[in-house]
């Protein structure tokens, strides 16, 4: 008989807890998860699936409105917010479902309660009960920042804007980042006068600079503003309903239906006995993990979010996997954290993979070659809208080696995928000019580049 009730106990039911919470059943160990609220974690209740719904509704607006140029009269088109709102979340009602029945599948036993840890070994719930286990992973994952002015408490997260109960007539968004971009781009499209508001002047830092300003150029000429250098003062609620922005920036204050701040997410560590566990957090109250995701209390490990390494749900999912694998799979091993494809989910989408050029320049000052190609789209030019694509790859050395390729256009993101594997590969630009392009399609400007 084990000394402890579990083998492993995890606190978290997001993406990574439940992958390692599987796996490591799979593996042979007697398994138990606690998830307070639903199971799914953020990306599954709200964050990228729900997101991912709107911007599929987003698409139409523009469709509906070309039509006309492919043939169609479509008449009386309208939009129904509560209804596109209202079928996002039966579905996400479906996966959380799927999650959970997954779980049980595997063996796993779930507890529907907070848990808090009491010790290196010791967990407590919410109805009281206590635990023990051998191995706890920590998987709480993030928490949207707020505001951090006087009246924050009138704006709205990432958490409430997925339940609004009718679209807002405008909406200023605070934050520079993938989600406030993404955001600015989905209301744009259901006919919200929308506001980018931004502490410092660039958006999407980690992101080429060239593509995020084609992605600016875009939104400003549809009708999306950006108000930047416009760090926050105050939210005012008004009495009639209406919110107040004050800025920082010597402008006017600025009003609107509805204030969205979107400035970032912080791990959720707060609150669950972590330092009474003797576990070491940074000063944004992350949990620092070794690279076997290990903290430094043996027993006590971390993935995800709540680690604040890279904040991208397929993270999560890797190293929840590689800890299963290392504790009680007998196969010891960690994820590479380098050349990640990521993607923004803006109207049009951004997608990413390995070295911007303004961080190629800074490591090999003129050994790199920068290939541009900027293009319109086919749909675009029959539907006569001016929106182009521009897609870049930056290479390095006498054999030119890729080492990063960025794009902005439609469909962007499905493009990159599997051009990502190219770069991981360190493939060199040969190799892509030796592929026959599928013509006529967006995708073959990847391996048509001169």
């Amino acid at each position: 008989m084990s000394e402890y009730d579990y083998d492993l106990f995890v606190i978290g039911g997001g993406s990574g807890g439940v992958r390692a919470a599987r796996i490591s059943a799979s593996h042979g160990a007697k398994v138990a998860i606690a998830e307070e609220y639903r199971m799914g974690g953020t990306c599954v209740i709200r964050g990228c699936v729900p997101k991912k719904m709107l911007v599929y509704g987003a698409h139409f607006a523009e469709d509906l409105h070309e039509a006309s140029r492919f043939g169609w009269d479509i008449e009386k088109a309208t939009f129904d917010w509560p209804r596109l709102r209202d079928i996002i979340q039966e579905d996400v009602n479906r996966l959380e479902g799927l999650y959970g029945g997954t779980l049980g599948n595997a063996g796993v036993e779930t507890y529907k309660e907070r848990a808090e840890l009491t010790g290196p070994n010791a967990i407590k719930l919410a109805s009281g009960k206590t635990i023990t286990a051998k191995y706890i992973l920590v998987a709480t994952g993030g928490w949207p920042a707020q505001a951090g002015c006087e009246g924050e408490e009138h704006a709205l997260t990432s958490n409430e804007i997925f339940h609004l109960e009718e679209k807002p007539k405008s909406i200023i968004i605070v934050g520079g980042g993938y989600i406030a971009n993404e955001f600015a781009g989905i209301f744009h499209a259901f006919g919200s006068d929308v506001t980018v508001a931004n502490r410092s002047e660039k958006i999407l830092r980690p992101y080429d600079q060239e593509i995020v300003g084609k992605l600016k150029e875009m939104g400003e000429t549809k009708g999306i503003k950006f108000r930047l250098s416009a760090p926050l003062q105050k939210i005012v609620k008004n009495t009639d309903g209406t919110v107040t922005v004050h800025f920082n920036d010597g402008g006017e204050p600025q009003t609107a239906d509805v204030v969205m701040v979107a400035t970032g997410r912080v791990p959720k560590s707060n609150d669950m006995g972590l330092e009474e566990a003797g576990v070491a957090l940074d000063k944004s109250g992350a949990i620092i993990v070794g690279d076997d995701n290990k903290s430094n209390v043996d027993s006590i490990y971390a993935v995800g979010d709540v680690t604040n390494r890279v904040q991208l749900t397929p993270v999560a999912i890797r190293e929840g996997h590689a800890f299963a694998d290392s504790v009680f799979g007998g196969n010891p091993r960690t994820i590479s954290y380098a050349n990640i494809p990521s993607a923004v989910f803006s109207s049009p989408p951004i997608a990413s993979v390995g070295m911007t050029e303004e961080e190629a320049r800074a490591q090999f000052g003129d050994d790199i070659n920068v290939y541009k190609s900027d293009f319109r789209p086919m749909k675009n030019v029959l539907s006569g809208r001016q929106e182009r694509g521009l897609y870049k790859m930056i290479t390095q050395g006498s054999d030119e080696i890729v080492v990063g390729l960025h794009l902005i256009g439609p469909e962007s993101s499905e493009i990159l995928q599997g051009a990502a594997i190219a770069i991981v590969g360190k493939m060199p630009k040969s190799v892509f000019d030796d592929v026959v392009a599928i013509h006529p399609s967006m995708a073959e400007e990847i391996v048509l580049f001169k």
